[in-house]
C-alpha cells in the first residue's frame, strides 16, 4: 500500500503513534477517572471532558500561527511532543487535587495543539511534488491507519493497569463500587446491605469486610491510583514517538518547507490573487462548519457512549462474544483473516500467497488457543469498548480505500466534499442504532446516576455494531478532510488552515458538554435523536453547497 509514497509518510505516522496512544488513553478513561477519583456527575465529568477536547484542537490555531511565522515545523512538532509527555507526567502522579489535574490536562493540549496541526500540514506538503499530487487522499488514509495503530492497544493497557493496582491492594474491579463508593463516603442514601454484598465480592480477602468507609477510601484510591499510571505509560509512549521524530525526520524535512506555487516547467509563479484566496477560505469555512456537528456527535464516543457501555451494557459476555474486547483473540484472528485473502488473491505473486497460508496458519492456530482459553463468563470492562474504533480504522481502511480506487478506474470516484456529505449520513446510522437499542430504557435521572439492573442491559454487540458504523464515517470525512484542507488551502497558510480544520474540531468538542447534560436528565432516545437530526441538518447542507465545495477543489 506504501508503493510510490515518499518515506516521510511511515515516519509521521510512527511518530504520530504516541499522540494517538494518549489520545486514546483519556478517550477511555479520563471520564471515568474523574467521576471515580472526584466523584463527579456526568455533567461535570463531560464540562471537563468537552473542555480538553475543545482546548485540544482550538491550541493548534496557535501552533499553525507559531509554524507558519515564528519558528517553523520542525521546531514547533518537537516542542508539541516534549509538552504532552510533559502533561502525562504531571497527570500520572497520584493523590493530585482536581486543579492540578486540570492544569495536566491543558499542558497536554496545548502541546497537542502545536504538535497536530503542523504534522499534518507536513503530510500534505510531502505531496505537493508532481509525482506525488495524485496520491494525496491515499496518502491521508494510510496516515490516518497507520498512527491508529497506538490506539488500539491504548484502552488494553489501561484496563491492565488499572486492574493490576487493585489486585496489588487486594480488590477486585467492579465499575459500579466507585460511584457507590463517593456516596457513602458523602452520607448520602444508599442500600447498605447491596454495598456490603459488593465490597465482599471486590475484596480478595475472604473474610466479610467489617468497615465500609475505610473499604470505600481504600478502594477509590486503588482505582483511580491505577488510571494514574495508565496516564503515565500514556507518557512512554510519547517518548518513543519522539525517538522516532528525532532519528528518522530527515525524511520529513521536505515537507518542513513552505510550498511554493510552480509552472509546468517548475518556475515558480507569483502568489495566488486575493479573489482566489478568498473563495478558498470560503470553502474551508463552509466544511469546517459542517465537520462541527460531526466532531459533537462522534466524540460521543469518549463521554456519552462511555457512559452507556458503563451503566447499560451486559459486564460479562460468553467467548463468542467477548472475542471483541480481548486483543489477543481479536487481533490473531484478523491477521489469520488478512492471510486467508492474501492467500486467494489471484492478483498476488506465488511469494505472497505463501505468506498468506503462513499467516492464515500460524495466526489461526494462535488465536484459535487463545479463544479456547476464554471462560463462559468474561468480565467486560467499558474502557475497552474504545478499541473497538481503531481496530475498525485499521480493518476497513483498506476496504474503504479499494473501493475509491475501483471507483476511480471507472472515473465514479466521489468528490472529497461529496465523500464529507455521504459520511454524515453515515453518522446518522449509527445514532439510529444506539436509538433503537435505547427504547424502553430508564433514564439516569429515574435510576438514581447509577448502573441499570442486569436485566435492562444490552448485548454488546450493540456498541460493536455502533462503533462499526461510526468508523465507516470517519473514514469517510476526517482524512477526507485533511486531504481537503491540503489540496484548497492556499500554499503560505497551510500550517494555519490545517489549524483551521482543527479549530472546527474544537468547536465539536466544546459542545460535548450537551451530551453529558443530556445524559444526566433526559430520556436516551432523546439523547440520541438529539445527534441525529444534528447529523441530518449538516449532511443536507454539505449537499446544497457541493457544486461550490467540488469547483473550487477542482481548481487546487
Amino acid at each position: 500500500m506504501l508503493k510510490g509514497h515518499p518515506k516521510g509518510l511511515l515516519v509521521a505516522f510512527f511518530a504520530n503513534m504516541g499522540e494517538r496512544f494518549g489520545f486514546y488513553t483519556m478517550m477511555s478513561i479520563l471520564v471515568l477517572f474523574l467521576q471515580a477519583k472526584y466523584g463527579l456527575t456526568g455533567a461535570k465529568a463531560g464540562f471537563i471532558y468537552s473542555n480538553f477536547y475543545m482546548s485540544i484542537y482550538l491550541l493548534s490555531l496557535v501552533g499553525g500561527i507559531m509554524a507558519d511565522r515564528f519558528l517553523g515545523m520542525g521546531k514547533t512538532i518537537t516542542m508539541g511532543i516534549v509538552m504532552m509527555a510533559v502533561g502525562y507526567v504531571l497527570i500520572a502522579i497520584p493523590g493530585l487535587g482536581l486543579y492540578p489535574v486540570c492544569g495536566g490536562l491543558l499542558v497536554i493540549a496545548l502541546g497537542n495543539g502545536l504538535f497536530k496541526g503542523n504534522l499534518q500540514a507536513v503530510v500534505g506538503n510531502l505531496y505537493e511534488p508532481k509525482q506525488y499530487a495524485h496520491l494525496r487522499d491515499s496518502a491521508f488514509s494510510l496516515f490516518y491507519m497507520g498512527i491508529n495503530v497506538g490506539a488500539l492497544f491504548a484502552p488494553t493497557a489501561a484496563v491492565k493497569i488499572r486492574d493490576y493496582m487493585l489486585g496489588l491492594r487486594g480488590f477486585n474491579y467492579n465499575g459500579d463500587l466507585p460511584a457507590k463508593c463517593h456516596r457513602l463516603i458523602e452520607g448520602a442514601s444508599i442500600d447498605t446491605n447491596n454495598f456490603q454484598q459488593l465490597a465482599n465480592e471486590a475484596s480478595k480477602n475472604t473474610d466479610m469486610v467489617t468497615d465500609l468507609q475505610a473499604f470505600a477510601t481504600q478502594y477509590i484510591d486503588a482505582f483511580s491510583t491505577g488510571y494514574n499510571y495508565a496516564f503515565g505509560f500514556a507518557a512512554v509512549m510519547m517518548g518513543v514517538s519522539l525517538f522516532v521524530y528525532f532519528a528518522f525526520n530527515k525524511h520529513l524535512k521536505p515537507g518542513f518547507a513552505v510550498p511554493t506555487v510552480t509552472s509546468e516547467t517548475g518556475e515558480e509563479l507569483p502568489d495566488m490573487p486575493k479573489a482566489e484566496i478568498k473563495e478558498r477560505l470560503i470553502a474551508l469555512g463552509l466544511v469546517f462548519a459542517v465537520c462541527i456537528f460531526f466532531w459533537m456527535s462522534f466524540h460521543q464516543n469518549g463521554l456519552t457512549i462511555n457512559f452507556f457501555a458503563r451503566d447499560y451494557v451486559h459486564q460479562t459476555a460468553g467467548p463468542n462474544t467477548f472475542f471483541w474486547f480481548d486483543i489477543t483473540v481479536l487481533l490473531p484472528i484478523f491477521g489469520a483473516a488478512v492471510g486467508a485473502y492474501m492467500m486467494f488473491n489471484r492478483e498476488n505473486t506465488s511469494k505472497q500467497k505463501i505468506i498468506g497460508l503462513a499467516m492464515a496458519a500460524g495466526l489461526g492456530i494462535l488465536g484459535y488457543i487463545q479463544y479456547s482459553g476464554l471462560s463462559e463468563a468474561n468480565k467486560i470492562s467499558p474502557e475497552t469498548f474504545q478499541h473497538l474504533n481503531p481496530f475498525f480504522i485499521i480493518a476497513l481502511t483498506p476496504i474503504v480505500m479499494a473501493i475509491f480506487a475501483a471507483l476511480a478506474k471507472r472515473k465514479k470516484e466521489p468528490s472529497t466534499p461529496k465523500k464529507i456529505g455521504f459520511g454524515m449520513l453515515i453518522t446518522t446510522l449509527g445514532f439510529a442504532l444506539l436509538l433503537i437499542a435505547s427504547l424502553g430504557l430508564s433514564s439516569q435521572a429515574d435510576l438514581g446516576m447509577t448502573g441499570a439492573p442486569a436485566d435492562m442491559r444490552v448485548t454488546p454487540y450493540t456498541l460493536v455494531g455502533v462503533y462499526f458504523i461510526l468508523t465507516i464515517a470517519e473514514l469517510f470525512i476526517s482524512p477526507m478532510g485533511l486531504s481537503f484542507v491540503s489540496k484548497v488551502a492556499p500554499p503560505k497558510m497551510k500550517g494555519t488552515m490545517q489549524a483551521g480544520w482543527l479549530c472546527a474540531t474544537a468547536a465539536g468538542n466544546g459542545l460535548l458538554f450537551i451530551g453529558g447534560i443530556l445524559y444526566d436528565s433526559a430520556e436516551l432516545w432523546m439523547l440520541w435523536g438529539f445527534f441525529i437530526v444534528c447529523c441530518l441538518m449538516s449532511a443536507a447542507f454539505i449537499f446544497g453547497i457541493l457544486k461550490r465545495l467540488e469547483r473550487v477543489t477542482s481548481n487546487s
